[in-house]
């Protein structure tokens, strides 16, 4: 089985023609979401703070640009160095995030600003600025990386799950306020995936194997997922493949909620 972090072109062409931007591409579910779209077709811009790693993820995928996606200014920019550079946008990936592991009385004001400044501020920069320039073209597709945390709680990651809680907020309303100018937008909503940010937490155990295996454990199918399994369902919600969904909560998570959680 592939590890899903290398680039794979095996697409059918699903997004031919279509220009996408792609947020916190340097690792993880970014680098394997700009890779499935690329194969697929798309024309991609991608950004995140680390240009070293963004440019090696996207060197012979597409263009690459630094971009804070807490920052107004440069989400605006980047939307329109896409549309500069591709002659329109298509598709909008709210990707980038962070997470900081701290109970709620723990939390501290800073921290919870952080937090929210990427994990929130930013899908809310990249839908106002994706929909500035979609509802004039005649409408895209938004995907907001949100998370399974937006729908049940985990007590050392506060912050982290009212972030993601409000992503599934903006994602409804801007699929109510734009869907009558031809813009869809959903939300994907993963569990625990295989990429650099979760090994590191498993690095933080006495035995990080047996951490991985008790949390690969809690899955119905007996393991974490890869992120070019996230990737594909990105891919998915951005064709017309979903061409009747939004404002929906995609649900990608190995059976986990069905569980007890």
């Amino acid at each position: 089985m592939s590890s899903g972090t290398e680039v794979q072109r095996s697409g059918d062409g699903r997004l031919a023609g279509r220009a996408a931007v792609v947020t916190g591409v340097g690792s993880g579910l970014g680098r394997a979401i700009a890779g499935e779209l690329a194969a697929e077709g798309a024309s991609v811009l991608g950004c995140d703070v680390n240009d070293t790693a963004g440019e090696a993820t996207m060197a012979g995928l597409g263009l690459f640009r630094h971009a804070d996606v807490s920052r107004e200014a440069d989400v605006a920019a980047l939307v329109d160095d896409a549309v500069s550079s591709f002659g329109h946008l298509d598709v909008m990936v709210n990707n980038a995030a962070i997470q900081i592991e701290q109970e709620l009385i723990e939390t501290t004001e800073a921290e919870l600003d952080r937090v929210l400044a990427v994990n929130l501020k930013g899908p809310f920069f990249g839908c106002k600025h994706a929909v500035r320039v979609m509802r004039v073209s005649g409408g895209g597709v938004i995907v907001n990386v949100a998370s399974i945390l937006a729908l049940v709680g985990d007590g050392i990651l506060a912050a982290y799950c009212a972030a993601k809680g409000g992503v599934l907020g903006i994602t409804r309303a801007t699929a109510v306020q734009y869907g009558s100018v031809g813009i869809r937008c959903n939300a994907i909503c993963p569990g625990d995936i295989d990429t650099p940010l979760v090994q590191a937490y498993f690095e933080t155990a006495g035995d990080p194997e047996a951490l991985r295996r008790q949390v690969s454990g809690a899955y119905p199918l007996g393991r974490i997922a890869q992120p070019r399994e996230i990737a594909r369902a990105v891919v998915f919600l951005a064709s017309d493949d979903s061409s009747f969904m939004t404002g929906e909560a995609m649900v990608v998570d190995g059976g986990l909620l069905a569980t007890c959680y």
